[in-house]
């Protein structure tokens, strides 16, 4: 029986095979493009947690969250509120995101932004730094270990930071050989959707010290964003939780403020 994941992937990879564009041409495109906006330098340094915040209309799991959000005026508030980056859903046919969305929110604030899709050729590497987004997401479960490697440098190649997300061990070990300096950990199963609260902290003291640590998924309030500081998280990314509230500034800096006591 199909998990989500594999429909999620078995419509990405469609996608990327139905795909004439000549890669050179592309990379050739990001060539004339300015500078992206440092994603992983906006999250290094301890003291207050950093907040990834993100814009999410909906969910395979969870259906309609904020279907009807303005995401040029969500990012406005994430930023007033203290967000450190921004996380954009871009997928349409399971999460209701766009490009348009990424662009609109890009446009309204000076955070770096994270392309939240599931990449499964060099083309979708391109296209991200193209829409103008800073960082790139690498799904470790998604991906074979030469994809995932090869994806790697092309966005170094081209200027875009790269989140590799992880779950387990064996995840790590691939994300480390690609020479990741931002790793993410999901506490939600990409099979199964449900979350493991637990997980990040287990992952936590296996990521190297260089690298730049942020949790995902399963954020709730300040005492599980707390609990992730204290495991040595430099960032979480947080995102059902921010679109369903009613005051999502004021839910960042709770977050942050709760985490640093």
């Amino acid at each position: 029986m199909a998990t989500y994941l594999d429909r999620i992937l078995e419509h990405h990879r469609e996608m990327a095979a139905a795909d004439g564009r000549r890669l050179a041409a592309l990379i050739d495109e990001t060539t004339s493009l300015p500078a992206a906006r440092g994603f992983t330098a906006a999250l290094k340094g301890r003291g207050a947690l950093h907040v990834i915040s993100e814009i999410k209309r909906r969910s395979p799991s969870k259906g309609d969250l904020n279907v009807g959000l303005d995401p040029g005026e969500l990012a406005a508030t994430y930023a007033a509120g203290g967000a450190s980056c921004l996380s954009v859903l871009t997928d349409e046919e399971h999460f209701g995101g766009s490009v348009s969305d990424l662009r609109a929110a890009r446009a309204a604030c000076s955070l770096p932004v994270l392309r939240k899709d599931f990449t499964v050729s060099l083309h979708d590497v391109c296209d991200a730094r193209l829409m103008g987004a800073d960082c790139v997401l690498l799904i470790a479960a998604a991906l074979g270990r030469d994809e995932l490697i090869e994806m790697n440098d092309l966005a170094r190649r081209i200027g875009l930071d790269v989140l590799v997300e992880i779950h387990d061990e064996a995840e790590l070990a691939i994300a480390i050989a690609a020479g990741a300096d931002l790793i993410g950990v999901n506490q939600r199963d990409l099979v199964t959707f449900q979350v493991d609260h637990d997980r990040a902290a287990r992952m936590a003291v296996l990521i190297p010290d260089h690298v730049v640590k942020v949790a995902e998924s399963g954020v709730r309030g300040p005492a599980d964003a707390a609990a992730l500081q204290a495991a040595g998280y430099h960032a979480v990314l947080v995102g059902e939780t921010l679109v369903t509230s009613g005051d999502p500034a004021a839910v960042i800096r709770a977050l942050r403020r709760h985490a640093d006591c």
